[in-house]
């Protein structure tokens, strides 16, 4: 694999798919600010920070500090997410819209927010050797296209991730920005252990083409890091999901 660039920013980094990510970047020697509520394990060349994506004001302050310790970030790697499930019609009433503004307000403008912020910062970058001056990779889901039952919310706000990937390629292109959207399947993360059971997660997978299982955060990881050293991927909206379509329920 080409070696990767830096400094790095991921958002949700303290777990999960987000950590996945944060272990391989200091793996290779990438130094890793870390945006996340809570703090993650002590890694070499990474730095947490307690922050709400959602926040102008603390996303703006993480990335002065960022950019003042370790540089203006070259690579944007935004994990940070929530899954809330709810009927628009269920036993406890109509599907309340606070909900609804919760899950969009973390997982699209969050996403928004960390980006562009970064992006203001990123433009202003001498190019790589390559031309390139940075990359933003975001996470959405496959529940963007095929959301179950109960997911009305967290499919609206993966299909926004995945809906503004190519206006901002294109947009971005004049300042050599890349902008590339993944969508992962089902991968083992807190989020699966906590909201997923054993039977539910059985019915999943059977629908996938090969491998018949849940992805490993790593494997993700690789993918990422495979993306941020080609600079011909850029605009592009990925499932990485094992060939996985989700059921209605």
């Amino acid at each position: 694999m080409p070696k990767v660039f830096g400094p790095a920013v991921v958002t949700g980094g303290a777990s999960g798919l987000g950590l996945g990510v944060v272990r391989k970047l200091s793996e290779v020697g990438v130094p890793v600010v870390v945006l996340d509520r809570q703090a993650g394990p002590a890694l070499d060349g990474v730095s947490y920070f307690a922050c709400d994506v959602a926040s102008e004001t603390e996303v703006h302050g993480v990335m002065d500090r960022a950019a003042q310790d370790v540089g203006p970030a070259r690579i944007v790697v935004n994990c940070a997410g929530i899954g809330r499930s709810a009927r628009l019609l269920g036993r406890d009433g109509v599907h309340t819209l606070d909900l609804f503004r919760q899950v969009i307000d973390v997982n699209l403008i969050g996403t928004f927010n960390v980006l562009r912020l970064a992006v203001q910062k990123m433009a202003s970058l001498e190019p790589l050797a390559n031309g390139q001056r940075g990359v933003i990779i975001n996470v959405a889901s496959i529940a963007a296209f095929d959301g179950q039952i109960g997911q009305a919310a967290y499919a609206a706000s993966k299909a926004g991730v995945a809906g503004m990937t190519l206006p901002l390629a294109r947009e971005l292109g004049k300042h050599a920005i890349r902008v590339v959207t993944v969508c992962p399947g089902v991968f083992w993360t807190p989020m699966v252990d906590k909201h997923v059971t054993p039977d539910v997660l059985d019915g999943l997978l059977k629908n996938a083409a090969w491998p018949k299982r849940a992805g490993h955060p790593d494997e993700f990881a690789d993918f990422v890091l495979a993306i941020a050293s080609n600079p011909m991927v850029n605009g592009e909206v990925i499932r990485l999901d094992g060939g996985l379509r989700m059921p209605p329920l």
